[in-house]
């Protein structure tokens, strides 16, 4: 059984990345990309679909302790027992073209039993390969191969038993040194040589440490804002640019329910909106990289603009269930891919607007083809922003006219009049700002509740969403408007849930969907910046504060948190939660001085 989601940790190389819990199991990996198919995948099963290992004989025995070393993605974990105790090094090494996960045992006092399960299953904990012992290169391997793929294991003592498993215990005693890897390679090429450990695992944290001194911004809790930035990079991949949700499929929002999606591809909100973080910090380079992941991948047809996409820019990526798999926490299907590519978000291109806005003001060049792109974007938008839409949260439910999308709808035409206005950029400024002016005098009349004085989730509700509350963060109103205070005291009023906000009421029925779902972190980051911005420091800083507190022992957030049971729920680590803390933390930097 899995372990709670707040009990794993995250390491990864910038193309893929691996869960670790706090026993030194990895229950979850996908090779070579972030959505690849899993080879360990106990996360969403058990041990017979796939795990690696690697921790005390009896973990009853062990206190169990974890750091990331400085500003790193190299997670330590020591393992204290009544026998001894050994640190384990977890670390993905970045840079050199590899799929590699280095673990490191060293012993420091006594002497500690280990244990050693490493057991392949390909196809999402499906298949289950031919493994062989082999010796390569003056060392001893075991490989495991199944169609494409092939997963190398190296290190001192590997017993292979009859069903492909590998099982073992040892001794770790005090001033021992060991090392194991697992390797991914296509199944047809040559084993490839060992890499060089040292310098290799030195190598990946001064590449982290670095970028991470980099960091311009002055901030509270700037410990848990470099690490969430941090976070935010592991999930970009370092070749294509892309930015991935999360790193997992289908950690579920409803335990035992079916709310389960699979978050590992490239959605433009998400990607837009974490591109704005990381601007904010000070951090341009990924900008650019990241325009040219989206001038690919939006290649053609302006309205034939996805959501989402694969980590390459790729566009197919059916929704499919997996039965073999009984789900984290008894929750089920287990899905991947994703339904909502087919999609109609509005929203989608103002986040998008708002990004690259941004990096202009960055002063990234705008170059002949990305500008060609956002202004045949534009345009395309013109031609059906009034349509009805699934919305920033996907609903399955019936399309409606949601008041975010359509604010987000205002946000690209005005990005758009700017770039005109302000960069000199050429575009057809008055048509812009007429379809501006013409969106905005309908969110006015249709999307606020004049009697309860305060915007609704879509024209035809009086429902709140908590996406309302970045009218003003997007520059739709300012703080102080009366409509913009009115929203946020119905947004505490409706959707607050032992102290934390609801995106929005699911007993609604607006989503389609069965069950209920707990408080979105993001939504409470946002929250944050409301306080921040209308003048309630002190409400902002101590929800900021608790924010912070609910992070794992390493710093990372899930997706939603349910409080009366003190655990971590949805897909982890999530970027929207991690870059809404940042967005949160600049807030307050910016409102502390009018304190």
């Amino acid at each position: 059984m899995a372990l709670a989601i707040e009990d794993y940790a995250l390491v990864g190389d910038r193309g893929t990345a691996a869960l670790v819990g706090t026993d030194g199991s990895v229950d979850w990996l996908c090779l070579p990309r972030f959505d690849s198919p899993a080879c360990f995948a106990a996360l969403l099963g058990d041990a017979d679909n796939g795990r690696w290992l690697l921790g005390p004989a009896d973990i009853d025995d062990a206190t169990v302790t974890r750091r990331y070393v400085g500003h790193s993605a190299l997670l330590e974990t020591t393992f204290t027992t009544s026998t001894g105790t050994v640190v384990l090094l977890d670390v993905m090494p970045t840079g050199d073209g590899r799929a590699d996960l280095v673990r490191r045992i060293t012993g420091v006092s006594g002497t500690v039993r280990m244990r050693h399960d490493w057991a392949v299953r390909y196809d999402y904990g499906r298949i289950r390969p031919w493994v062989s012992r082999h010796r390569t290169h003056g060392e001893e391997t075991i490989t495991a191969v199944a169609g494409p793929d092939k997963v190398i294991l190296r290190g001192p003592r590997l017993p292979v038993a009859s069903d492909g498993h590998h099982r073992d215990e040892f001794d770790v005693h005090e001033g021992d040194d060991l090392v194991f890897s697992t390797t991914w390679v296509r199944s047809w090429r040559d084993t490839p040589p060992r890499i060089g450990y040292d310098d290799r695992i030195e190598a990946t944290r001064v590449d982290a440490e670095e970028w991470a001194a980099t960091c311009a911004a002055d901030v509270p809790h700037r410990d848990m804002v470099v690490r969430s930035l941090l976070t935010l990079r592991l999930l970009s991949h370092d070749e294509t640019g892309g930015i991935v949700a999360a790193p997992t499929t289908s950690l579920p929002e409803d335990f035992g329910g079916e709310r389960n999606w699979d978050y590992r591809f490239c959605w433009l909100r998400d990607a837009s909106l974490t591109l704005e973080s990381l601007l904010a910090a000070g951090f341009t380079s990924e900008a650019e990289q990241w325009r040219w992941w989206l001038l690919r991948a939006i290649a053609g047809d302006p309205a034939d603009m996805q959501i989402m996409y694969t980590v390459d820019g790729g566009r197919q990526l059916p929704e499919r269930e997996l039965d073999h798999l009984a789900g984290y926490a008894d929750s089920r299907p287990v899905r991947v891919g994703n339904g909502a590519v087919v999609q109609r978000q509005t929203d989608v291109l103002g986040e998008v607007m708002i990004a690259l806005h941004d990096a202009r003001q960055a002063g990234i060049h705008e170059t002949r083809d990305s500008w060609s792109l956002q202004r045949r974007l534009v345009d395309e938008l013109a031609e059906h922003w009034d349509q009805p839409d699934n919305g920033l949260w996907e609903i399955r439910g019936k399309l409606q006219h949601f008041t975010h999308s359509r604010v987000m709808v205002w946000v690209a035409f005005d990005r758009a009049v700017r770039a005109v206005e302000e960069f000199g950029l050429e575009g057809p400024v008055e048509q812009w700002r007429r379809v501006r002016d013409e969106v905005r005098a309908e969110i006015l009349a249709r999307g606020y509740d004049a009697e309860r004085g305060t915007f609704t989730q879509h024209y035809d509700t009086t429902e709140v969403d908590a996406s309302l509350l970045n009218l003003p963060l997007v520059g739709f109103l300012p703080y102080d408007d009366s409509r913009v205070l009115g929203t946020v005291a119905a947004v505490e009023r409706d959707l607050m849930r032992d102290g934390l906000l609801l995106r929005y009421r699911t007993q609604s029925g607006v989503d389609g969907l069965r069950g209920d779902e707990h408080p979105f972190l993001a939504c409470s980051f946002w929250l944050v910046s409301a306080y921040a911005g209308t003048g309630r420091f002190d409400e902002a800083e101590a929800l900021f504060e608790r924010l912070c507190g609910l992070a794992n022992d390493v710093g990372l957030l899930a997706e939603e948190y349910d409080a009366r049971d003190g655990r971590m729920v949805g897909n982890f680590p999530q970027a929207f939660s991690h870059l809404t803390l940042v967005q949160a933390a600049l807030a307050l930097g910016r409102a502390e001085p009018r304190r």
